[in-house]
């Protein structure tokens, strides 16, 4: 395959790279606010940033107490995310499973090949 010309076709061509993994056996699907949420996570794990599900409950822009709590059962459900217990035991800290940084990896390797640096 040639190496993508301009930054859209490199993009593109990740975007068709991801949407591969989508079809591999893997974790389900997670819904738009899902992906924010996951995002959120990564994030603060990436920023060595402690992130608990209060934290997470804060961010308005994230919906309701309620809407976010079923999508953090949700995700933990799905085994994108676990909640770990901190030196308060009523305070949960939210953290990335191996199975989601898995995943991230194989996308991080999908921008590579699209950049043409694999």
């Amino acid at each position: 395959m040639t190496t993508p010309k301009r930054p859209a076709d490199i993009y593109l061509r990740f975007l068709q790279l991801a949407e591969a993994l989508r079809g591999l056996p893997a974790l389900p699907a997670l819904d738009p606010l899902e992906e924010r949420i996951l995002a959120i996570v990564a994030r603060a794990g990436k920023e060595d940033q402690r992130l608990s599900v209060r934290d997470m409950m804060a961010k308005k822009e994230l919906g309701s107490p309620a809407t976010l709590h079923n999508r953090l059962t949700s995700m933990r459900e799905k085994g994108w995310i676990m909640l770990s217990d901190t030196e308060d035991t009523r305070r949960k800290q939210i953290e990335l499973t191996q199975a989601a940084l898995l995943h991230f990896d194989k996308l991080s390797k999908c921008m590579l090949q699209a950049a043409g640096k694999t």
